[in-house]
């Protein structure tokens, strides 16, 4: 749904997105992470045929960014940091100009906006002007903007700034219920925690470049390694770390816990569970010790530094 082949936009001889490939399928979500200034709202500007690359392809929804920029701008809707609300407009009032301006009809307008206010909890709102939304409920109208005309394709820059727990949670189910009907998502957010729940696919991009590409579990071996497990026992180890040590090997324990890393834990977790508690030791737990995004993305990014930095001391 989404297809970028080596995308990059050059201004006045500075590289903004260096060679930037992606392929989204319909209906999966990818979460583009990267500092402020890495190419995110360049990507997004040009995958929205705002902005015409200096070279490489994209296309979305089957349209050619370049060549079919109106097919383009009509297949996909976009939210955008800074959202343009006309303070002085209602809500209704407000989504039936973006109604004309996607050539909706009057009724669908009005039926696609009533039902995204109801979902985003707005309802209530209708008759307010927009200057007196709190920056929570503005977040919240200029998501249901980007709806209104029920694109295949969304692309949301921080989709869930400045919302409530609670409003962050409707927006969260939102993106997972439409993703059930086969949209296509590219969500940039420095909110990791919420990149890991909602993502299939992760992309971390740095001085405009992708340095890491893959779903969560393949971006944690390669960042952080193979899983490490921790065994919790009743009682103490009494030398447990040297019986398991044709099995496994032990990183860290304590006096009733041991952690050790492995490759494939269906495989191996039910040998030490058969070791263990052939012993006689009686188990408690034995879990995966957490990995986040955010151990991924800060390794990532330090490595890319190293290299960098080696590659500028040659």
């Amino acid at each position: 749904m989404i297809e970028a082949h080596e995308l990059t936009k050059v201004f006045d001889g500075f590289v903004a997105v260096d060679r930037v490939s992606l392929d989204i399928p319909a209906g999966s979500v990818l979460a583009l992470l990267g500092p402020n200034g890495a190419g995110k709202t360049t990507s997004v500007r040009m995958l929205t045929s705002i902005l015409a690359p200096t070279s490489g392809t994209a296309r979305v929804a089957g349209y050619d960014v370049v060549a079919e920029p109106e097919r383009v701008r009509a297949s996909v809707g976009v939210l955008t940091e800074q959202h343009g609300l006309y303070e002085r407009m209602k809500a209704l009032e407000y989504l039936d100009f973006f109604g004309r301006v996607y050539r909706l009809g009057t009724d669908a307008t009005r039926r696609n906006a009533l039902s995204l206010m109801e979902r985003f909890g707005l309802m209530f709102a209708l008759n307010k002007r927009l200057g007196e939304y709190s920056k929570g409920m503005k977040q919240k109208l200029a998501l249901v903007r980007s709806m209104l005309h029920n694109p295949p394709v969304l692309l949301l820059d921080e989709p869930t700034s400045a919302m409530d727990p609670l409003s962050a949670k409707q927006v969260r189910d939102a993106i997972i219920e439409l993703q059930r009907d086969e949209r296509t998502f590219l969500i940039t957010t420095h909110n990791l925690t919420e990149a890991h729940q909602l993502a299939n696919k992760i992309a971390i991009i740095r001085s405009g470049r992708i340095i890491a590409h893959g779903n969560f579990d393949e971006l944690a071996r390669q960042f952080v390694g193979d899983p490490i497990m921790e065994l919790r026992v009743n009682g103490v180890l009494n030398g447990l770390a040297k019986d398991l040590s044709d099995l496994v090997t032990v990183e860290d324990s304590g006096t009733d816990w041991l952690r050790f890393r492995v490759a494939d834990p269906a495989q191996t977790n039910p040998a030490v569970m058969r070791r263990v508690t052939g012993l006689g030791v009686d188990v408690v737990t034995l879990s995966p010790v957490s990995r986040t995004l955010e151990d991924i993305y800060l390794q990532a990014v330090k490595e890319d530094e190293g290299d960098a930095a080696d590659g500028n001391n040659r």
